[in-house]
């Protein structure tokens, strides 16, 4: 790998957007400082964060982070349509990075029409101009990015306006950790000389289908997002799974099609903190695979808090999808796929 061979294909220049990433999450703190929010959590029942891709990701990260800290129900909705009940006591943040998603847009009326308490995330377009319209607090992010670049605006603005609330306690010395361990990790994955770990799970994974397993109760959201970075920088499939619901069903799939294993790639992702019967899980589920895959690799989250260590995993997955485009010869930035068919649905 050469800084010349990165300059040939990265032409948008992804790769500082994912190094000077840490610095995302201090300017994203501070924009969800500077937001008032005119709710309190004893107007509140139920939380849904409604979005799509890269918009919808902090939700999930949200969702998974807060699933032992927040009493209130919160789920996230990739629809065009609200859940049946959501009403005035709902709150529904509605994050669409362009502002113009047609599925956020239908459930931003939807929210509208319910009289739901509604805080929008946007950089701009149709969402904000509905949040202007209706007196609804707007978090404003700054334009340019690709949305799934943009995750520290998607999630920590999220994060800071329920402690605003008073919907969780505040997660500032987390925050704080995951820069500071962020920060260091930029200076390790961005360099192309010594042992960078990124890289070498990009040439783990090189002309093979990646297939990503984790816990199910707070890393489902991080396996989610290396499939979901997989596919748009790197421009391959990749599938993945949790424990333990996959050991009660697709365990049994890894038999039969064994020319076709022998192409895949699997890595697992680990957490100290994962249920200890999980872990143990972990371990056989890794016997039986590794018998068919190319290769297994176990990837271990790092730093202390819970936020630090998901965000451990989520950065390097970033990261070795970078460098997985680059192996591939193709740009990390265009979507030209996703383009093409938005365009398609506007004919209709």
């Amino acid at each position: 790998m050469t800084n010349e061979r990165i300059e040939q294909y990265d032409k948008s220049n992804m790769r500082r957007l994912i190094a000077e990433f840490p610095d995302q999450i201090s300017d994203a703190v501070r924009i969800g400082k500077s937001v008032k929010i005119p709710y309190t959590a004893s107007d509140i029942d139920a939380i849904v964060i409604t979005g799509l891709g890269g918009s919808a990701i902090g939700g999930d990260v949200l969702r998974s982070y807060l699933s032992k800290d927040l009493p209130t129900p919160l789920i996230v909705n990739r629809h065009y349509v609200l859940p049946e009940f959501v009403n005035a006591r709902t709150l529904v943040i509605v994050s669409s990075y362009s502002g113009n998603t047609e599925e956020t847009l239908a459930a931003h009326h939807d929210a509208i029409k319910r009289r739901a308490k509604v805080l929008c995330i946007s950089s701009n377009g149709e969402t904000s101009a509905l949040a202007t319209k209706h007196g609804q607090p707007l978090i404003t992010l700054p334009k340019g990015y690709p949305p799934r670049a943009a995750l520290g605006y998607s999630f920590f603005p999220s994060l800071i306006a329920l402690t605003k609330m008073k919907l969780i306690a505040s997660k500032e010395k987390e925050i704080n950790e995951t820069i500071s361990l962020l920060k260091k990790k930029s200076k390790v994955y961005s360099s192309l000389t010594g042992s960078n770990r990124a890289m070498e799970i990009a040439k783990h994974l090189y002309t093979k289908l990646p297939i990503v397993y984790s816990s199910t109760d707070r890393f489902d959201v991080v396996n989610l997002r290396w499939r979901g970075q997989l596919a748009e920088n790197a421009k391959v499939l990749a599938f993945g799974n949790v424990l333990p619901e996959m050991n009660h069903n697709e365990l049994v799939g890894w038999k039969v099609l064994r020319r076709i294993m022998q192409d895949m790639a699997v890595i697992f992702l680990r957490d100290k903190g994962d249920h200890e019967r999980v872990q143990i899980r972990m371990g056989i589920t890794k016997e039986v695979v590794d018998q068919y895959a190319s290769s297994v690799t176990e990837v271990q989250s790092e730093g202390t808090s819970l936020l630090a260590r998901m965000f451990s995993l989520i950065y390097l997955g970033d990261w070795v999808s970078f460098y997985l485009s680059i192996l591939n010869g193709v740009d990390p930035t265009p979507v030209k796929i996703i383009d093409y068919l938005k365009n398609e649905l506007s004919k209709t």
